[in-house]
């Protein structure tokens, strides 16, 4: 399953970069995430890998995240794997005028197991989590 987001935050790109590339904010965008935990590599680049652990209504996912592009101001890309659900994320930076930027995120996610079956029933709320997390980031960047 492919699907592409893409939201305009009123911030210079180089304002939206420095919020997003800091693991210390992850959790102010995405709630639910319990912990970050840096366990190989070079800290955020490309073949680092870290472990998260999100809380999504009391149910525990932990995922591995392996970075497999960091060409900031442009993109940032990395794998995230779940039990049965890889997901490989890309998502581009663009300046929109002095004082805007938009992301465009780009998503494909593979299933194994029951996650086959499952995928088949929650197809549109894949790209509906893409959208508010976006969202999400864009509220604390733009309140930051």
């Amino acid at each position: 399953m492919e699907y592409t987001n893409e939201i305009t935050i009123n911030l210079p790109r180089e304002r939206v970069i420095e919020l997003f590339d800091s693991s210390e904010n992850l959790s102010k965008w995405q709630p639910g995430l319990q912990s970050f935990e840096h366990i190989a590599g070079e800290p955020g680049q490309v073949g680092a890998q870290s472990r998260l652990v999100f809380d999504e209504n009391g149910r525990k996912i932990e995922m591995l995240e392996t970075i497999t592009v960091r060409n900031f101001p442009d993109e940032f890309s990395a794998i995230y794997e779940a039990k049965n659900v890889k997901n490989i994320s890309r998502n581009f930076f663009y300046a929109d005028g002095a004082d805007r930027t938009r992301w465009v995120a780009q998503n494909e996610f593979q299933f194994g197991g029951m996650m086959i079956i499952l995928s088949l029933f929650m197809r549109k709320s894949f790209p509906k989590q893409t959208q508010t997390f976006m969202e999400q980031f864009k509220n604390f960047a733009e309140n930051a």
